[in-house]
């Protein structure tokens, strides 16, 4: 006799629960669908928002290319500021120590006389002469041929010596007019600057004397006997 398997009861299904749960997997069904087309859209969208973005930066690139020199320039400014400022303190040092090395060298030029200073004299040396020419008293042909010349002199080198002290001065005093702290001057400089003034109060002060004949006088003629 064959054994029987037994067979487990199943429980009956009402219709109404079919009916649920059919509608629930089609609910969730359709759940999935939508989120699956939400998500694509999303991606739809994004993907043309960056497509329009980058459309945007190639339009707008000449600008922001334009906008980033904009905002280097302080930058560029600040990093090129110190170098232009030592060239500034550079070129500022070499023309203030010229100008001290041409006050000493004026001042030397008014002691010991120019080839300027010797033209003068000659011509007027030779404008004495022609207006000594026709019977002149000795008197007069020592002003006009010696005086004159020797008061020539003196004046041309007088000049040189006021130019050199202007230049002096002016080297001292250079600084005051701008930013000592930006542009020092060096002490040589100003040592140079000294001599150049003390050479060229010295030439005036000569010339000067030399011009008026406080020094040396000028030759008198002898008396002529009576």
């Amino acid at each position: 006799m064959n054994p029987t398997t037994p067979t487990t009861p199943t429980a009956p299904v009402a219709e109404g629960d079919g009916e649920a749960r059919t509608t629930e997997n089609t609910t969730a069904g359709k759940g999935g669908a939508q989120t699956a087309e939400n998500t694509t859209d999303k991606a739809v969208t994004d993907a043309a928002a960056t497509e329009s973005s980058a459309t945007r930066l190639d339009k707008a690139g000449p600008e922001s290319g334009a906008d980033a020199e904009q905002d280097l320039g302080p930058e560029q400014d600040l990093d090129l500021g110190p170098e232009d400022d030592e060239a500034d303190k550079e070129s500022s040092g070499l023309a203030t120590a010229a100008a001290a090395v041409v006050s000493v060298g004026l001042g030397i030029v008014s002691l010991s006389g120019a080839w300027s200073g010797r033209i003068a004299a000659e011509r007027e040396t030779l404008i004495g002469q022609f207006k000594t020419s026709s019977g002149a008293s000795a008197a007069q042909q020592i002003s006009e041929i010696y005086g004159d010349a020797w008061h020539a002199t003196a004046l041309v080198n007088g000049l040189f010596g006021l130019l050199a002290l202007l230049v002096g001065v002016y080297v001292l005093v250079r600084p005051a007019f701008g930013t000592p702290s930006v542009h020092p001057q060096p002490g040589w400089i100003r040592a140079v600057a000294k001599g150049g003034i003390a050479l060229g109060v010295l030439g005036v002060l000569i010339a000067v004397c030399m011009y008026f004949d406080l020094v040396v006088a000028l030759p008198t003629a002898p008396a002529t006997a009576g």
